[in-house]
């Protein structure tokens, strides 16, 4: 059981054991910046084990009150000898990942549902009612049967337009009662992603402009890490309720949609090589719609994976070496996703407003200040800070 005492001691230690280590070490830390980063992770490490067994300790029934206040025979003569506890649990560790990776799968879905791929089963279903289509007894037909038969043991489009409203905020009208839209999602979203792309964009530049071509310190990993723990703190509260049970049969619904839209009987009917070619045929000769079917698609998967990763806690990392190698998994996905995103209207990429505040839905462009004068640069107003 530490004491505040200890507990001051204990700090003052390690911050001499920094500078007394530092300053040996001056000469070397210039030319191996890597040096200081081990170092740094050496020392906090020392410090947490210290630490993390003071908190196994069990406290005394009163939790250290009645020493404090200098009462009973465990009184304290001096301030220094009352008892100090470690803190509590850092609240960006206990998130549930169950929760983040049902986001992910119905961001998935979301833009599978934008596309349009229910849709086009609906209008198949009521053209083979109807008998407006060659369909008979093959295994497209048969499907659509089934597919129609059990429509009255699932969620329905009600139910899915109201889990992504509440969610995302996409979409329009009431969502489910009691509940309101997550309107912060895609301005967060976005900003994450761009915050990973331009990580590793200026991480190649200094690739090759630098004379160390692989020394990983450059660039800033703390921005990164706070946008995608603003993304998954926003998360948190909205991935309660029926979304886990919900993702996992529109899933299986999306899977008997393809299966319908992949069959043999269907494909030939429209004469398609595969699925996504019916699809792409029933959008335009029945809805007359702008195909939007691969910046979407794309965005789906490219956003599932980025929303996975934050679902772990590779985020929490402090080792910028250990950071920058799990952070490498999603850098091809961000840039992907932020490309379609872009071609379609959706995101951006600002140039300089490296950090976003909450009250605006996209980081603002710098502003002139002043009039221009001919042959001078124009001086731009400081980016807003949080």
């Amino acid at each position: 059981m530490a004491t505040e005492k200890d507990y001051q001691g204990l700090y003052d230690r390690i911050a001499a054991l920094r500078d007394t280590v530092t300053s040996k070490l001056a000469s070397q830390l210039v030319s191996n910046p890597q040096l200081g980063d081990t170092l740094t992770q050496q020392i906090d490490a020392l410090l947490q084990s210290v630490v993390d067994a003071d908190a196994k300790l069990p406290a005394p029934p009163d939790r250290g009150l009645a020493e404090l206040a200098g009462i009973g025979p465990q009184a304290a003569q001096t301030f220094g000898q009352a008892r100090m506890p470690p803190g509590v649990e850092p609240y960006d560790e206990t998130i549930t990942s169950e929760r983040i990776i049902a986001v992910g799968d119905m961001y998935y879905l979301y833009q599978h549902e934008k596309i349009g791929v229910f849709r086009v089963v609906s209008k198949l279903q009521e053209l083979f009612r109807a008998g407006a289509v060659r369909l008979s007894s093959g295994p497209g037909a048969y499907a659509l049967y089934q597919f129609d038969r059990r429509e009255v043991l699932r969620y329905t489009q009600r139910d899915r337009l109201g889990a992504y409203y509440r969610l995302f905020g996409y979409g329009k009208g009431p969502g489910p009662t009691g509940s309101r839209p997550n309107v912060d999602f895609h301005k967060l979203f976005s900003h994450f992603v761009h915050q990973v792309t331009l990580f590793w964009r200026d991480k190649r530049i200094s690739d090759v402009i630098r004379e160390r071509a692989f020394d990983p310190s450059f660039g800033s990993i703390a921005i990164v890490r706070r946008s995608g723990l603003d993304l998954r703190n926003n998360l948190k509260w909205l991935s309660f309720g029926h979304l886990n049970v919900l993702r996992v049969e529109v899933m299986q619904l999306l899977e008997e949609a393809f299966r319908i839209l992949d069959s043999d009987d269907v494909k030939r009917l429209f004469g398609a090589m595969n699925g996504w070619d019916v699809l792409e045929e029933v959008l335009i000769r029945y809805f007359n719609e702008r195909l939007v079917t691969s910046p979407r698609q794309r965005m789906g998967v490219t956003g599932r994976e980025v929303l996975r990763w934050l679902a772990q806690d590779h985020i929490l990392k402090t080792s910028r070496p250990e950071f920058e190698a799990l952070l490498l998994e999603i850098a091809e996905y961000a840039e992907e996703w932020l490309t379609s995103a872009q071609a379609m209207g959706l995101a951006g990429r600002p140039a300089n407003a490296r950090v976003l505040p909450w009250d605006q839905t996209s980081p603002a462009p710098l502003r002139a200040v002043g009039r221009p004068t001919p042959g001078v640069p124009v001086q731009r107003a400081p980016a807003r800070a949080v």
